[in-house]
């Protein structure tokens, strides 16, 4: 299961290492779909990245600061730096390749 990411939490989750931050709604539809590959990803990549999702409804700053209008959303961040975005729904090829490559 992926780590729920909040505007609590977000700065100290993203710090160090890879992580990777799905930005979602309950009630997108996209969003639905795109939930069991984080799912399974956060299970694949555990101990070697942070998986996580971040409700935009719950932390509208967040969300903001990245400058997030659609969702889903996907951030990949390395020591705290944004390496890659995507918008809409991507699938677990990918999003493992940038896995991959962001743990080099």
């Amino acid at each position: 299961m992926a780590l729920e990411i909040t505007d609590a939490n977000f700065d100290e989750t993203v710090q160090s290492g890879v992580t990777l931050i799905d930005f979602w709604a309950p009630w997108c539809g996209p969003c639905q779909m795109q939930g069991p590959i984080v799912d399974k990803l956060a299970a694949a990549y555990e101990g070697k990245a942070t998986v996580g999702k971040l409700n935009v409804d719950d932390n509208t700053a967040t969300a903001g600061k990245f400058g997030v209008m659609s969702i889903p959303t996907i951030l990949v961040f390395k020591d705290g730096e944004k390496v890659q975005q995507f918008v809409g729904v991507q699938s677990e090829e990918t999003l493992k390749g940038v896995l991959d490559a962001a743990l080099g």
